[in-house]
């Protein structure tokens, strides 16, 4: 059993797409997409109509995440997410804000929980981004769900990777992109997959990561597309210009 595991798409059509034909050649079986389907990128509902039809056909676990919420409920201030909540709201048909809805925050699917943010409260969107963090919403997943072993989430666009053995601290590793990590289940490990429509790492192309349940095996990959398309796109629909510089420059 391999899974593929996207979050963060952010509407980024021409992101997904290489994403997704990536995924399939590693041979994954089952698909996970870990909530931020919208905002920020200029085609919502491409994704959205994506998303729904990868779920009817592969029984795919689709989770809601924070831009999911913003569109949905309405958002103030002048963040970058509150200014295209808006735009993105309108792009949606009433079937598919309706859809977006009904999606849940978390999923515990085997020795998997998946997550868009932290485990620990997870409608609060608590981002995790060290061990201290790590380790709250480690300990959240496992106090509901003593068996599971892997906590996968987004919402950071970054890759990052943590486990703990014996003792009841985190230790963080540093994943390469393409290369398969073992993840024995006899340690708890959490790990953020990074955003396929939205990196800032300093590295434009996109990104996921997959698991293989058998082989015990995680890998976090990075793929290629045309990321200054996609810039020009969010231009033409008159979005912030700052969201074409973040796609140009991977931050």
């Amino acid at each position: 059993m391999k899974w593929a595991l996207l979050s963060d798409v952010h509407a980024n059509w021409t992101a997904w797409k290489a994403c997704v034909a990536h995924a399939r050649l590693q041979g994954v079986t089952h698909w996970a997409i870990l909530g931020d389907l919208i905002g920020y990128g200029p085609h919502p509902a491409e994704i959205v109509d994506a998303v729904r039809d990868m779920q009817l056909s592969t029984s795919a676990v689709v989770l809601r995440g924070n831009h999911e919420e913003l569109a949905l409920r309405g958002a103030k201030g002048d963040s970058m997410g509150a200014l295209t909540a808006v735009w993105t709201r309108d792009q949606l048909s009433a079937e598919q804000r309706a859809w977006l809805a009904e999606l849940p925050l978390t999923h515990v699917e085997g020795p998997m929980m998946l997550v868009h943010a932290s485990a620990d409260a997870p409608e609060r969107w608590h981002y995790v981004e060290d061990t201290r963090s790590a380790s709250r919403s480690l300990d959240a997943a496992l106090d509901g769900h003593p068996d599971v072993r892997y906590v996968l989430g987004g919402h950071v666009h970054e890759q990052t990777l943590y486990y703990r053995g014996k003792g009841q601290q985190l230790m963080p590793f540093k994943p390469k992109a393409g290369v398969a990590v073992p993840v024995p289940s006899h340690r708890h490990w959490l790990a953020t997959i990074g955003s396929v429509g939205q990196p800032r790492d300093g590295n434009t192309r996109a990104a996921y990561a997959t698991l293989d349940l058998d082989r015990k095996e995680l890998c976090f990959h990075r793929v290629g597309y045309d990321h200054m398309a996609t810039a020009r796109a969010v231009r033409d629909a008159g979005l912030p210009d700052q969201l074409a510089c973040r796609l140009e420059n991977g931050t």
